[in-house]
C-alpha cells in the first residue's frame, strides 16, 4: 500500500509521499497478528508500524531503554499496564511511551491496531577489536 512515486524532482531532494490508507489497514478484522505495515523508504531517519493485536493477544511487559515511541491507536481497544496501572486505550487515543519506560499492552475484545513511530535504530556496525 505504498505509493509508486519514488523519484525527485530534480533527481535529489526529496519529496513528500502518501505512504499508505491506515484506515484500511485497521479495517481488516481477521489480520493476523503482527506488523501490517512498516516504514522501509531509504534514507529514513524514522521507523514507523502499524501493528495488529486480534482479541486476547498482548505485547508482554518490556522497556525500552533508548528511544522514546508515539502510539496512536486506530483501531478496536486496549490497556496499556505500566508501573502507575493500567491505562485504556480507546481508538484515537495518542500516547508517548519515554525511553526508559515499562510497559505492556493488551488487545480488547475487538483486537487493537496501532501505530507506533520512533527514531530509526542505528544499524548494526562491526569493527575489529583494535578499533
Amino acid at each position: 500500500m505504498t505509493s509508486e512515486h519514488t523519484g525527485t524532482p530534480d533527481g535529489g531532494t526529496p519529496l513528500p509521499r502518501i505512504l499508505c490508507d491506515t484506515a484500511a489497514l485497521a479495517a481488516v478484522d481477521d489480520a493476523a497478528a503482527g506488523a501490517l505495515w512498516r516504514l522501509a523508504e531509504s534514507g529514513r531517519q524514522l521507523d514507523a508500524n502499524v501493528v495488529r493485536l486480534p482479541p486476547g493477544h498482548r505485547v508482554d511487559t518490556h522497556r525500552e531503554p533508548d528511544l522514546d515511541v508515539l502510539l496512536l491507536v486506530l483501531s478496536g481497544h486496549g490497556t496499556l499496564t505500566a508501573p502507575d496501572g493500567e491505562h485504556p486505550l480507546p481508538a484515537g487515543t495518542l500516547t508517548w511511551l519515554p525511553h526508559g519506560s515499562t510497559r505492556s499492552l493488551a488487545a480488547g475484545d475487538d483486537g487493537l491496531t496501532y501505530l507506533t513511530v520512533h527514531r530509526r535504530r542505528p544499524g548494526m556496525t562491526i569493527r575489529t577489536r583494535d578499533a
